[in-house]
């Protein structure tokens, strides 16, 4: 008869506010013997101030593989284990994904505990209308390839939430104005439950210059939320078709003739559309 796994525990942390943990998460992280970490550094300070006499394990971006069978040796032994990032609920841009994969893999439970996210907890604060929202995370570091990710998501109606660093935060709203167009609203959610949180909602064509306008606006660990694309009359394949031309490299009154001959949309319409979308 095989013998039953310990438990994996998620367990989601403080954002920033140690307040905010809930009491069936201290029980956790009192009870358990082991506790896997995005970084042991960062972890250790909130177990000693919740009283666990945890150890710790080490479970990082760079290790997840090696960490899931260490985790996994640890729940064959019947000890538990709770999983925790830096802050927030693991596994939603952070680590964790692989070793739930390889835990629930091996027959063992994973059991989940509702908390912290940035990602929910700006959207609380957005005010942004959209019925549904899509969660992305983090875009590409590189410019170019920012882009790329970005064209995929210009014309969803959803509101988009993004995560960014602060030493990226002003390359990536300039791509999203330049991808997504000026007139969406951004709300800038930066430091959510910290001393110096700040909510602000602005046009993306604005969002650029309010940022450089003060330094202390680029601090922080940052939530970025999108209205959605709204259907205003634009023929968006038709839009799609001259974009593409346009990145080819095409006079702008060469890919207008092409993008209509190709979807059937208005020349004269699209040359417009062009000329603004070179400016």
């Amino acid at each position: 008869m095989t013998k039953e796994l310990a438990p994996l525990y998620v367990v989601p942390t403080p954002l920033g506010n140690l307040k905010d943990i809930s009491e069936r998460a201290r029980e956790i992280l009192a009870a358990v013997p082991w506790v896997a970490a995005e970084d042991t550094r960062h972890s250790g300070p909130l177990l000693k101030h919740l009283g666990s006499q945890a150890r710790l394990l080490a479970a990082h971006e760079h290790n997840e593989a090696e960490a899931a069978q260490q985790i996994l040796a640890r729940l064959e032994a019947g000890e538990a284990v709770a999983l925790v990032s830096d802050a927030g609920t693991p596994a939603i841009s952070d680590p964790g994904a692989r070793i739930v994969a390889r835990v629930r893999a091996a027959g063992g439970r994973v059991i989940p505990l509702p908390g912290p996210c940035a990602a929910a907890t700006a959207l609380s604060a957005a005010g942004l209308e959209e019925d549904h929202w899509l969660f992305y995370g983090f875009l590409p570091s590189k410019s170019g390839q920012r882009q790329k990710a970005l064209e995929v998501l210009r014309d969803l109606p959803y509101a988009l939430v993004f995560y960014e660093a602060p030493h990226r935060v002003l390359e990536t709203v300039a791509d999203l104005a330049a991808v997504l167009g000026a007139e969406r609203t951004l709300v800038v959610a930066r430091e959510l439950t910290k001393l110096f949180e700040s909510v602000h909602s602005l046009p993306l064509g604005e969002a650029l210059s309010w940022l450089e306008a003060d330094p202390n606006r680029q601090k922080g660990e940052f939530v970025l939320l999108l209205s959605g694309c709204r259907d205003d009359g634009r023929d968006l394949e038709a839009e799609r078709v001259l974009r593409l031309l346009l990145a080819d490299g095409l006079p702008v009154k060469q890919a207008a003739r092409l993008a209509a001959a190709i979807t059937g949309a208005a020349k004269n319409a699209l040359y417009e559309q062009a000329l603004a979308l070179k400016g």
